[in-house]
């Protein structure tokens, strides 16, 4: 897996890194995604389910003319899912198989997270459940779980998604 890291000033010999990140609330959780990722981030508009498909995925939008799959982040990362409200938002990302839609909460900032405050996951927190999870920013007021956009579509979840979206084309 690939950092999302820039190199920045030097410390002591050593070059220190940051991360540039979205971050986003669901529920009353912080998660960041790799600013680069990021396509734009839309208000919530209406989606049309796709019979069969996984928990998490919500359905399909019309985003411009294009069909873009959309997945509700909150389902996918276990978190109770409430109503959606006026903060309500999609972020769209560029994956492996093209974009998709991630319902969020909320989009609180774009910052800049210094690599020295970034810890890797514990392993009682590292299961296969979580393959999403690839770091801890602790920030001053609150810590940020900053997910992998490759551990929230895996593979095969990329591939159905692009399937569904195609025949609903």
């Amino acid at each position: 897996m690939a950092t999302k890291a820039e190199p920045t000033t030097e410390l002591a010999g050593q070059p220190a890194t940051e991360e540039h990140v979205v971050i986003f609330r669901l529920a009353d959780e912080y998660y960041a995604l790799d600013i680069q990722t990021v396509q734009e981030i839309v208000r919530m508009q209406t989606i049309t389910s796709i019979p069969g498909s996984d928990l998490w995925v919500e359905g399909i939008t019309n985003l411009r003319g294009r069909v873009v799959p959309v997945i509700d982040l909150r389902k996918r990362c276990g978190v109770d899912a409430g109503e959606y409200s006026t903060e309500t938002r999609i972020v769209v990302v560029s994956s492996a198989n093209g974009m998709v839609g991630l319902i969020v909460d909320a989009v609180s900032e774009v910052m800049r997270i210094p690599g020295e405050q970034v810890e890797p996951p514990s392993s009682i927190v590292s299961v296969p459940e979580n393959t999403y999870l690839r770091g801890i920013a602790k920030l001053d007021e609150r810590l940020v779980s900053l997910m992998d956009l490759e551990g929230v579509l895996p593979a095969a979840l990329e591939d159905d998604l692009a399937y569904a979206a195609s025949r609903a084309a």
